[in-house]
């Protein structure tokens, strides 16, 4: 008698953690369209969520010979440099000693130095937002990494724009085939860039509009977002805390 085989199971979709769900990235990359503006239209006409412009000032001013004014490009490299080094070393003492991840308490870190920094006069040097903005900055791009298995950057759109050429070549290339894999990525990219330029669109109204306190307007983002992890954390990932996301 001929037995037939019942078919394997499906495997089950991957779990991803809260702290890698797209919208988390959505929202965080939201953030730093929102800074962005608010660091060029008011503190110093400067871009803080990246340094490849620093680091090619800092070499104009050397090949001009402008020794003293290259080297001030030092401490915003070096701050973000920091925001690095402390972002790599400080999530498994947290998740030890606190009962969230890393991930949460960066938010609540951003929260602070978001309000604190509302707070300072619009007399204040430029260069006390530069620099929180550039380590805070640099601790979210080092911290999250991938949304839902796909590498991201929240902090900058470079490779997002990249990531949408790339998406549209394999569009014309597989126009006539069935596959359609990419277009899952390219989607993501492109909602990653229309967030980015939605913040910054927002950052300037109400840079405009509320001048240094501007900033507090991203205290409700921020506060989502730290809700949603920490409720995550102490409840339907709490057995899932020594789990590290994608790309760490």
């Amino acid at each position: 008698m001929e037995q037939t085989l019942s078919p394997a199971p499906a495997k089950a979709d991957r779990y991803y953690l809260m702290c890698e769900r797209n919208w988390i990235y959505f929202l965080l990359i939201g953030v730093a369209g929102f800074l962005g503006a608010f660091t060029y239209v008011l503190r110093g006409n400067v871009f803080c969520n990246a340094q490849t412009s620093n680091i090619v000032l800092m070499g104009m001013a050397f090949g001009q010979g402008n020794w003293r004014h290259g080297l001030y490009y030092l401490i915003p490299i070096t701050a973000y440099t920091l925001g690095a080094f402390f972002s790599e070393l400080l999530p498994n003492p947290v998740k030890r000693h606190l009962p969230m991840r890393w991930d949460t308490l960066l938010i609540a870190i951003e929260m602070v130095v978001v309000l604190v920094l509302g707070f300072l006069p619009e007399t204040a040097p430029v260069q006390i937002s530069q620099v929180a903005i550039n380590f805070i900055a640099s601790m979210q791009y080092n911290t999250f990494r991938q949304a839902q298995g796909t590498p991201m950057a929240t902090t900058f759109a470079t490779n997002h724009v990249r990531q949408i050429g790339i998406g549209l070549a394999m569009e014309l290339r597989h126009f006539r085939d069935a596959n359609k894999a990419h277009r899952q990525k390219l989607y993501k990219h492109f909602l990653m860039l229309v967030y980015f330029v939605g913040g910054a669109i927002i950052g300037t109204v109400c840079c405009r509009l509320f001048l240094g306190k501007a900033l507090w307007v991203l205290l409700l983002p921020l506060g989502v977002l730290f809700g949603v992890l920490l409720h995550a954390d102490l409840t339907t990932e709490k057995d899932l805390v020594e789990t590290k996301p994608s790309g760490h």
